[in-house]
């Protein structure tokens, strides 16, 4: 197993993403992100790989990838569909330098996944627990 790591660019936060993606869901189902070049290790992502959000220059929260599909963008050119679970699991914030494009994460190499609904913090909107644990509070 193998993930992905991609830049959401133009998203603020998590809850950001989660409106934009319900959105593009509703609108032109099924959840889907369209990138240009078919992942070489398809198989291994398709075996319980996810696609891990770098937000505001931090690994933020990840969704599982249930297909990867050929696709076309809107001017008819091609393109690949990552077909998304369209939850999104909040992972442990990493910072991350920007990068262009998508890049394989190992799994030993991905961040964790936060706690449980009991951990601290875990009732607090996604920016708000981001700021505490920059400031080291969470």
């Amino acid at each position: 197993m193998v993930h992905l790591i991609k830049l959401s660019v133009g998203i603020r936060d998590v809850d950001h993403l989660r409106a934009a993606q319900r959105d593009r869901a509703l609108s032109d189902p099924p959840l889907r992100h369209r990138t240009r070049h078919m992942p070489k290790r398809r198989d291994e992502l398709l075996d319980g790989g996810s696609i891990y959000w770098v937000i505001a220059g931090m690994v933020q929260c990840r969704q599982a990838l249930l297909d990867i599909q050929s696709d076309h963008y809107e001017d008819g050119s091609t393109a690949t569909a990552l077909v998304l679970d369209p939850a999104l699991v909040l992972v442990q914030p990493r910072p991350l330098k920007a990068f262009q494009g998508w890049r394989y994460l190992n799994r030993n190499e991905a961040p964790p996944d936060l706690g449980d609904p009991g951990e601290a913090g875990s009732d607090l909107p996604p920016s708000l627990r981001l700021a505490l644990r920059e400031l080291c509070l969470l």
